[in-house]
């Protein structure tokens, strides 16, 4: 693993999760037993990545407060009986991870938040990973793992390569959602999975305007020429600084941009709005080792009884 170095962008003020975001981050919002920052991090460990830097913003300060490491609590739990709590803290508070933290001051798009990260990035490349998104691998390595070693492969192979970023294929109505790739020259696979070259990037087309379905899908690595581009750049879709306009003038240079397609084993819960955020929720809840198969069961009640509800639920005809 080439990568030691993250940046999670985590300043966005979560409207379309209001009122539960009202006073907390999405990105703290509780998956199962975790809040969703919890697998980022997980994610980023396991990934081989050594050093994080978050992007916050304001009333973000529960994020810092749930990173840093908390003594008095580990010591208290010590004391008490309940070694499953104990355990589960010793193995994140664990995580081989030093934390720094910089505050977003004015929302102003994902590109101005990656581009505060130019100091703490230096020469270096570095994985961007969104805060309020979980990706989870059924078989094999994870997303940011292969995107690691497609990184390494591609430099040595094409010799610069700027950007390798993960991209799925989402419905054609759903395009209007994501930055969308192109497709064009190389493509090609390997241990890390299919790959092609970015020939544009779009942020957000209309359905019939869209070059393709291949959505960017939250994970990134950068050379830090991406700085660069973000700095000539003009505001862009919504009036913010959109990190997708910065890769596609990149690409548009000639830069080398590659996408890694998500596989089948891969899974990607976005925590945009309540609809993503239940479905992760549930998700996690029935993968729980000890209460999963308990709630699928309370589920299947819940669920048949409103069938029956349903079933028995006069029609409109019946009651005139």
């Amino acid at each position: 693993m080439v990568v030691k170095k993250a940046v999670v962008p985590a300043a966005g003020l979560g409207t379309r999760l209001l009122p539960a975001t009202k006073s907390q981050p999405k990105e703290m919002l509780p998956v199962g037993r975790k809040p969703v920052i919890h697998y980022v991090m997980e994610e980023l460990e396991r990934s081989g990545v050594e050093k994080v830097l978050v992007i916050t913003g304001r009333k973000k300060r529960a994020i810092e407060d749930y990173l840093d490491s908390d003594p008095y609590l580990l010591e208290e739990l010590k004391r008490s009986s309940n070694r499953e709590i104990l355990e589960d803290m010793l193995s994140f508070e664990g995580l081989k991870l030093d934390y720094f933290f910089v505050r977003q001051k004015k929302q102003a798009g994902l590109g101005d938040a990656v581009r505060l990260a130019k100091g703490f990035v230096g020469d270096e490349p570095f994985v961007v990973a969104l805060g309020d998104c979980i990706f989870s691998c059924e078989k094999g390595p994870g997303v940011i793992a292969r995107m690691a070693m497609l990184w390494e492969e591609s430099n040595l192979r094409f010799g610069d390569v700027s950007a390798v970023i993960s991209v799925e294929e989402v419905p054609a109505d759903e395009v209007k959602r994501y930055g969308i790739a192109k497709p064009g020259g190389w493509s090609g696979s390997g241990r890390w999975g299919e790959a092609f070259d970015a020939a544009d990037l779009v942020e957000k087309p209309d359905p019939e305007e869209a070059p393709s379905r291949w959505g960017i899908s939250g994970r990134y690595i950068f050379s830090p020429r991406i700085f660069d581009y973000i700095e000539r750049i003009g505001p862009g879709y919504g009036g913010e600084i959109q990190l997708t306009d910065a890769i596609r003038a990149m690409a548009h240079d000639g830069h080398r941009v590659l996408c890694l397609k998500q596989t089948e084993f891969d899974r990607r819960y976005d925590i945009g709005t309540f609809e993503s955020y239940f479905k992760a929720f549930i998700s996690y809840v029935l993968m729980d080792e000890e209460l999963g198969e308990r709630m699928m069961d309370y589920l299947s009640k819940i669920a048949m009884g409103k069938r029956r509800a349903d079933n028995a639920r006069p029609d409109l005809e019946d009651r005139s």
